[in-house]
Parts: C-alpha cells; sequence; structure tokens
C-alpha cells in the first residue's frame, strides 16, 4: 500500500489482522493472544514489531510463531524516518491496525494510518500521561496525588504521547494501602478487558472519531 493512499478497510473486519507493537515485557501482547485462542477476540497478529532487541515481547511473539522485527529509534536520524520503517513493515504484512502494547517511542501517524494505531495507557488520559508517564511511574503519581479512582484508557495513537482521541476508559478504585505495584495489577487486569473491547469495536466498523472524540455506533 503506497504511504498515502488511504486504507480500503471493508467492515466488519474478520479476522482483524493487528501488528503489535512492543518495547518491553509484552504482557499486552500476551493477553491479546490469549483472547484471540479464547475466541474472544476475531483477530490474527501477522508482525510483532519492537523498538527494542531485548524486548522480552521478542520471546513471547516467537514461542506463538509469530514473525518480529527490530526498528530501533537509534538507527534512524529523524523520527519521520524511524517513523516511515515501523509503518512500512505493516504495511508488508497487510494490517488493518497498529495495536501498540507498553511502546515506548513517539511515532509520526502517516495519513493512510490515521485512525488505525491504538495504544492502551494506565490511567485515566489526561491525567498522568505524556512524556515520561509510564510503567509504575504512572501508578506512583496517582497515588502521590492522592486520587480516589485510576483506571485505563484505549485511544486512538496520533503525534503527541497520550494524546489521541479516546475510544474507551475504564475505571479501578484506589485503596488507602496501595502501591504502585497493587494499583498497577488492578488497572493492567481492566486493560485486559478493555483493549480487546476496543478492538472489536474497531473491526465491527462501530467507531467514528470526530475531531477530539470518538462515537460509538450502535450494533
Amino acid at each position: 500500500m503506497p504511504a498515502e493512499s488511504p486504507p480500503d478497510l471493508r467492515f466488519p473486519l474478520s479476522p482483524l489482522r493487528l501488528a503489535v507493537l512492543v518495547s518491553g515485557g509484552g504482557t499486552t501482547l500476551a493477553n491479546l493472544l490469549r483472547e484471540i485462542e479464547a475466541g474472544r477476540l476475531d483477530a490474527v497478529v501477522p508482525l510483532v514489531v519492537s523498538s527494542n532487541p531485548d524486548a522480552a515481547g521478542l520471546g513471547i511473539a516467537a514461542g506463538a510463531g509469530i514473525p518480529t522485527v527490530v526498528v530501533q529509534r537509534s538507527a534512524y536520524a529523524a523520527r519521520a524516518e524511524f517513523s516511515r520503517a515501523l509503518f512500512d513493515r505493516c504495511r508488508q504484512a497487510d494490517c488493518h491496525l497498529a495495536a501498540m502494547g507498553g511502546f515506548l517511542k513517539q511515532v509520526d501517524i502517516p495519513p493512510d494510518f490515521s485512525g488505525r494505531v491504538m495504544n492502551v495507557h494506565p490511567a485515566l488520559i489526561p491525567s498522568f500521561c505524556g512524556r515520561g508517564f509510564y510503567g509504575r511511574r504512572v501508578h506512583a503519581a496517582a497515588l502521590d496525588n492522592g486520587v480516589k479512582l485510576s483506571g485505563c484508557t484505549v485511544h486512538f495513537v496520533d503525534d503527541e504521547y497520550d494524546h489521541g482521541p479516546i475510544v474507551l476508559q475504564r475505571t479501578v478504585p484506589v485503596a488507602d494501602d496501595d502501591t504502585p505495584e497493587t494499583l498497577a495489577a488492578r488497572v493492567f487486569a481492566a486493560e485486559c478487558e478493555a483493549y480487546p473491547a476496543a478492538l472489536r469495536l474497531f473491526a465491527a466498523g462501530r467507531l467514528r472519531i470526530e475531531g477530539r472524540r470518538v462515537r460509538v455506533s450502535p450494533e
């Protein structure tokens, strides 16, 4: 597919072809693969892309027989070149959507992937998000600020960190004795339900982006 061509997506997408983008442990990838195996997500993962050659997610992909590729930011002089290389791989694998799962590098979204890149963030955007807010740091900040509710956000990705239109959110309570680790576990359990739910809505053609809002059409 040429870089500037609009996608020819014919909904419903069955199966949904996902490129999963990772940088670390691959827990989100593992969850999506479990959902697919259990029949709760009508999808296939023809490609896993990592920004880190040592990411554990690469081992998860290899164990599942999924082709992998490493695209390191340091190999490219500019973010635009890095982004081009990454999305070229997604095009070559004929992916409908790129699903970020703990992917820590900022990218430029090309026109043909506008509305075709999702991310899950372990907080309720616009709180505790943006550059530097990932992993334990997110949950520590939530506790330091005394919030009573935290949760996760699935959103479309644009050219800024944790900024694109929100698809859905799930909340979890924050306990008085929570640590960043206990809160992280509760939030991740919410992510494990929220991300597949958002992907199912996308595959069904039920999501429409209107400016900063995502409208969900009825079934």
